[in-house]
């Protein structure tokens, strides 16, 4: 004897219901959880020359690396266009070396060194440099990284979300604010979020980071073969739209030398963002600003019509009435008109797109009669739940939403509507 089929319908439906509930928090776990973080360096506004390639000799590897270090300080002195000095007053200026490449031997040296000035000694020499003259709003950066078809942020530790972490961005006039990647960042930064357009959702993610707006360096690399050339292609976006600002492309010989090509890419996405910046291109979009939210001239000029559709209506209704109404009799007192009773329901709507959301909650907060309305569950690509305040029962609410061109099905005490 099959015992299940003894069980109540309800046991088995809440047996269904908690393990789908435990699949779903195991999935999101799945999504948040693993070692995919990399916490950005602290920006430092020393002056930083990377890119410094030596050649140098000496009486052992030692004595080598000390005179490719001397050699590299003075190329990085003389690439900022400083004054001529002794290799040990350069020296003393120095706060760190970089070392992005080398190679020793017994008597060589070759390598591709960074050099670090401290901006306080090396700076008056300089004629100030070290610091920006401007400086940008904070950028939420979202590194994305198309190799192999595919798109990645923050999903998985990838090359390109290291390079950025790694990159020392002191000197830049572009406040990066740059994620981690660990936690919840790959839930809230990831490359669907690139294709919204809604500024309530862009708001949300901006104000978890502290950002102003958002800047979008895209790298797509290329590989010809396993080990061989690499061709990458870099694209500067800006804003919640998606905006093109400059495209470029570079090369790497094999695998090795893709790391250097990545740091090169973002020196030259620094200068293009800041030629933005200094050509008022990287303004922050007023609506993104709360104190500056602002509707499409469309919706405004719809919502004005109603409103004075409703002013007009409520004037005639006003004056049929004074006409209507008798003169009170002495025997009998005049009574008040009963004010209708605010109800609350659920009216459940289809969602394609984020703008879909916008475009539903300013139709029904514009139906005469509708004291509020706001969403208590959104599904983009799906339905989405909206709670409204209405003056009035659910079939007036019904017939008045059939009015604004909307399809209407009641189920008990809720609504579904759809275009």
């Amino acid at each position: 004897m099959d015992r299940s089929a003894s069980w109540p319908a309800s046991w088995i439906a809440a047996l269904g219901a908690l393990g789908l509930t435990i699949a779903a928090g195991t999935a999101l776990i799945a999504q948040v959880s693993g070692d995919r973080g990399i916490a950005p360096v602290a920006s430092s506004t020393d002056i930083s020359i990377g890119g410094i390639e030596v050649n140098a000799s000496g009486r052992n590897a030692e004595d080598a690396r000390k005179n490719g270090w001397l050699q590299a300080e003075r190329k990085a002195w003389e690439k900022l266009g400083g004054p001529k000095m002794s290799d040990s007053v350069i020296d003393s200026m120095v706060s760190a070396i970089v070392i992005e490449s080398e190679q020793i031997g017994p008597r060589r040296y070759i390598a591709r060194l960074g050099v670090v000035f401290d901006r306080t000694k090396a700076g008056p020499l300089l004629g100030g440099q070290g610091g920006p003259a401007v400086r940008s709003a904070p950028l939420l950066t979202i590194p994305v990284l198309n190799s192999g078809g595919t798109y990645t942020v923050y999903e998985v530790r990838n090359e390109w979300q290291r390079a950025w972490a790694e990159y020392q961005a002191g000197r830049s006039a572009i406040d990066y604010v740059r994620p981690s990647g660990a936690g919840g960042d790959s839930l809230l930064v990831n490359y669907g979020q690139l294709g919204r357009r809604s500024r309530s959702w862009w708001r949300n993610v901006l104000d978890a980071y502290g950002a102003a707006d958002v800047i979008v360096p895209v790298a797509h690399l290329e590989r010809q073969w396993p080990g061989g050339p690499v061709k990458g292609t870099f694209t500067a976006r800006f804003g919640p739209d998606d905006k093109f600002i400059e495209s470029f492309t570079l090369s790497a010989r094999s695998e090795d030398e893709v790391p250097a090509m990545l740091n090169k890419a973002i020196q030259r996405f620094d200068q293009i963002y800041t030629a933005a910046l200094l050509g008022g291109k990287l303004r922050p979009d007023p609506t993104l600003r709360t104190d500056r939210l602002t509707l499409d001239p469309k919706v405004a000029a719809l919502i004005a019509a109603e409103r004075d559709a409703q002013s007009a209506d409520a004037a005639a209704a006003a004056a049929a009435a004074a006409l209507a109404v008798p003169m009170p009799s002495e025997t009998a007192p005049a009574q008040a008109p009963a004010a209708q009773a605010v109800n609350s329901f659920v009216v459940q709507f289809t969602t394609p797109s984020a703008p879909a959301v916008d475009s539903a909650l300013a139709s029904v907060r514009g139906t005469p009669g509708v004291r509020g309305a706001a969403t208590s569950s959104i599904a983009i690509g799906g339905v989405s739940v909206m709670r409204v305040s209405y003056g009035g029962d659910l079939g007036a609410l019904a017939a008045a939403l059939r009015s604004r061109g909307w399809s209407v099905t009641q189920s008990g005490n809720s609504l579904t509507i759809s275009r």
